[in-house]
């Protein structure tokens, strides 16, 4: 007879007190705490690209970019989450007695791989996209030049746009900036689509 192993449900309160002393970054799905995987060389190297020009063309603006260690907590769905870059305008607003969780994202970029590439752009997008303050969401793939952008409307609509190739140039209009495809992508080198993540 086959016995079903009973599903541990976690408060957020029990997700944050495990993440206060985890080996590896979890992400809190309602109730489930799911390890993140690890990333690869090119991941890193693009994420690093990309908050390191975000950084520098943000000076003296009221926006900061966040990498990869921030939290973000989405209410509505319950989901706490570490996208791979978050750009905070004015004052970061922090999950109440918290200073390692943030709820007020104007940007988000995501680096996709091969594991994580469907919830990125499907589930994970849709929770992203009920951040009231939330305006642009950019999903870069780390195997080919290949960015897809989301930019929230005034009147509330998603717009998408993708940019190809080595010689397009990637606007990111919710913080005024813009930048080539060849410095998102420098020293990433292309392999078949087999990365570890």
């Amino acid at each position: 007879m086959l016995t079903k192993t009973p599903t541990i449900f976690y408060t957020p309160e029990d997700y944050r007190l495990f993440e206060e002393t985890a080996e590896f970054r979890n992400e809190y799905h309602d109730g489930e705490i799911i390890q993140m995987p690890g990333g690869t060389i090119n991941h890193n190297r693009i994420t690093v690209n990309v908050c390191s020009y975000l950084k520098f063309n943000l000076r003296g603006k009221n926006a900061v970019p966040f990498m990869i260690d921030l939290r973000l907590w989405i209410p509505q769905y319950r989901r706490g989450t570490y996208p791979d870059i978050m750009v905070i305008e004015g004052q970061a607003i922090f999950t109440e007695g918290r200073k390692d969780e943030v709820l007020n994202p104007l940007l988000i970029v995501e680096v996709l791989s091969d594991s994580t590439r469907s919830f990125d752009r499907n589930n994970k997008f849709r929770f992203y996209r009920s951040i009231p303050e939330l305006r642009e969401c950019i999903l870069i793939e780390q195997n080919e030049f290949l960015v897809e952008q989301f930019v929230k409307t005034e009147s509330g609509q998603w717009l998408f746009h993708e940019y190809e190739g080595d010689a397009a140039t990637v606007s990111f209009p919710s913080v005024g900036v813009q930048m080539l495809m060849s410095d998102i992508y420098e020293g990433v080198i292309f392999e078949e689509s087999n990365d570890r993540e």
